[in-house]
């Protein structure tokens, strides 16, 4: 569990990168407090770039393959102080009952299609992807912005 080091934080969001770090996307992480990418990382290079940011959590998507892939897990729970998040890359692929679990927010990517969604209680956000555009989708990622116990979601389009 990692502890709230201030009154606030802040969370970025990042999927669907395959291999390819946008300029644009590492200049808006700068400044969080800590990092999720949500899988279909594409290469290790891409983690190392994040780590350098802030702490970093990743889960492994069905596209990251090889030994460097193999150590990341496939679900993660992070808990900040109370408020629990589960990360997965394909939501369809959901294996637990998030409100049960009083999981605050279900973090996937997969689709490439940003979404931010409130089920029962539930926040369920896909920050889209950050890597090669896919279809007419756009280029994006996340925020969490945790304050005392609350959260606040954000979704942000790049423009590269």
């Amino acid at each position: 569990m990692l502890e709230e080091r201030s009154a606030s934080l802040r969370i970025g969001l990042i999927a669907d990168t395959h291999g390819l770090l946008r300029p644009e996307a590492l200049a808006r992480l700068q400044g969080c407090d800590h990092l999720i990418h949500a899988g279909d990382i594409g290469k290790p290079e891409i983690l190392a770039q994040l780590q350098a940011i802030a702490p970093l959590s990743a889960v492994r998507g069905n596209n990251d393959q090889g030994a460097w892939a193999e150590d990341l897990p496939t679900r993660l729970l992070v808990k900040f102080g109370r408020t629990a998040l589960y990360v997965l890359h394909d939501l369809a692929e959901l294996d637990i009952d998030p409100q049960a679990q009083r999981i605050a927010v279900v973090i996937a990517g997969h689709s490439h299609k940003p979404g931010l969604e409130e089920r029962n209680g539930v926040l369920y956000i896909n920050p889209g992807s950050a890597g090669p555009r896919r279809f007419s989708l756009p280029i994006g990622l996340g925020f969490l912005h945790l304050e005392q116990g609350r959260v606040r979601a954000e979704l942000v389009e790049l423009r590269p």
